[in-house]
């Protein structure tokens, strides 16, 4: 018999060593099991990505975007689209560690898209509210554009104010100190822009006839006033509407005034070229900055955009996130815009960020 004497050693070292590797893999399982749960804890963090583009020009769910009654439209052979930022309103670390390594995306923290003490829900809401205020700017910069003026006219005189016995009901409001008033929105400014106490002269036409009267503002929640409530009249001889719907903010106007410019004129603004851009707007025609310029871009170059238009406040941010053969154009109003893609259609260059 060959005996061994070191066998029970080996067995002892063999135990020791499966003792050893159960402990490191029940360790390792410990860990995995934490980590998966770990990522699976929502964040206080949003992921920011490419969103929908839509063409003002087309159709959506068989019904035209922007719609005329009463006169006729045109065609164009290009596109008009506006773009938008997906929004990823739960987030957890495993998406929120994606999101950082890549270049569509951006986390941010959760309160800069939901702001503390507002719901989802609210936050939502208030999106929907500006994207129908977004349209309704649109149409009024897009007539004045097209040569429909707003009227603002006198809808009451506040009882005890400084305009009673001055202005009337239905006097169409023109001018400040000289300065036209071309929206409801510039005679606020016009009168907010010297302190209470001032004499201002109101230029107004009463029944057609021109008149001139001088008007001491007041002060009325901390603001210069006039004491008269407004109300805006944009007359036209045909009904438009704008038809979208799931999408929210305001950033859609600048495309939805372009949009609106090209159906009621002749003239092809795109040139056959699909153009993508963004931009707040205003009665007065004036492109505003907006959010997620970075991924606005991306989503337009996946749509097979040629051209974007930037507000010009968003130039800087434009420029360090650029997108492969999409130059950047800068505009600033809704005159600018025009100017460029007419330089476009020419040959030419517009002002680029």
């Amino acid at each position: 018999m060959v005996t061994a004497p070191d066998v029970p050693g080996r067995i002892g070292t063999l135990w020791r060593m499966r003792r050893r590797g159960v402990t490191v893999l029940l360790g390792a399982l410990l860990t995995a099991l934490l980590s998966v749960g770990v990522l699976s804890v929502p964040i206080p963090y949003v992921v920011l990505g490419p969103g929908p583009t839509v063409n003002t020009l087309g159709s959506e769910d068989g019904k035209e975007i922007i719609q005329v009654s009463g006169r006729a439209t045109s065609t164009s052979a290009g596109q008009l689209r506006l773009t938008t930022v997906g929004v990823q309103p739960t987030v957890r670390l495993r998406s929120a560690l994606a999101g950082w390594f890549s270049k569509d995306e951006a986390v941010v923290p959760r309160e800069l898209v939901y702001p503390p003490g507002e719901s989802q829900e609210e936050v939502e809401q208030r999106n929907a509210e500006d994207f129908q205020n977004s349209q309704t700017s649109a149409e009024t910069a897009a007539l004045r554009e097209l040569g429909y003026p707003i009227r603002v006219l006198v809808k009451a005189v506040t009882a005890g104010g400084p305009s009673v016995d001055v202005l009337k009901a239905n006097d169409v409001i023109t001018s400040v100190d000289g300065q036209p008033v071309t929206s409801a929105a510039r005679l606020t400014e016009l009168i907010r822009a010297k302190p209470a106490g001032t004499e201002l002269k109101i230029g107004y036409t009463r029944a057609g006839a021109p008149a001139t009267a001088t008007v001491t503002s007041r002060e009325q929640d901390g603001r210069p006033r006039i004491g008269i409530e407004i109300d805006q009249q944009q007359p036209h001889p045909f009904t438009l509407k704008i038809d979208l719907g799931d999408i929210g903010g305001p950033s859609a106007g600048l495309m939805f005034a372009l949009g609106i410019v090209d159906k009621l004129q002749p003239a092809d603004l795109t040139g056959g070229t699909v153009i993508a851009g963004t931009g707040t707007i205003d009665d007065e025609g004036r492109v505003g900055p907006i959010g997620g310029i970075a991924q606005k871009l991306v989503g337009a170059k996946q749509a097979g955009a040629k051209v974007f238009l930037v507000p010009a406040d968003n130039c800087a941010e434009a420029v360090r996130n650029p997108q492969p053969d999409l130059p950047l154009f800068k505009v600033a109003s809704l005159d600018d815009a025009l100017t460029a893609l007419e330089k476009l259609r020419a040959g030419g260059q517009p002002t680029r960020c």
